[in-house]
Parts: C-alpha cells; sequence; structure tokens
C-alpha cells in the first residue's frame, strides 16, 4: 500500500501533515506532499488512514493493494 497527494485538490488545510507528521509534510506554498520514504511506510504507519479521512478536499489517497 502507498500514499499520494493529488496537488490539484489540496488547499493546504495541513490535516494529513497534523495527523502523521512522519509521513506528510507541506511544502514551500503550503501545500500537502508525502516525505521521502514516507510512501513506503503508508502500510504501516497507524495514523495515515486517519489523515486520509481528515482531508477535507479528499486530497490525499491510499494507492496499491
Amino acid at each position: 500500500m502507498g500514499i499520494e497527494v493529488d496537488k490539484e485538490r489540496c488547499v493546504g488545510a495541513g490535516m494529513c501533515a497534523l495527523t502523521a507528521p512522519d509521513v506528510f509534510t507541506q511544502d514551500d506554498d503550503g501545500f500537502s506532499e508525502v516525505l521521502p520514504g514516507g510512501a513506503e511506510r503508508a502500510g504501516e504507519h497507524p495514523m495515515v488512514k486517519e489523515a486520509v479521512r481528515a482531508c477535507p478536499v479528499g486530497a490525499v489517497k491510499l494507492t496499491g493493494g
């Protein structure tokens, strides 16, 4: 399982970065992005599913199986 942020949809609310700060961050413009190695850790991180749920615009998605 992996994780991705749809940059076109992201509004920079930061809920993912607040929920799982070791998987997500915000870029210089305030939009969310996955930290290096974060996608690989998504399946084992306990708060990633909560971060997906917390995104107000549905920009954060789980990928793969």
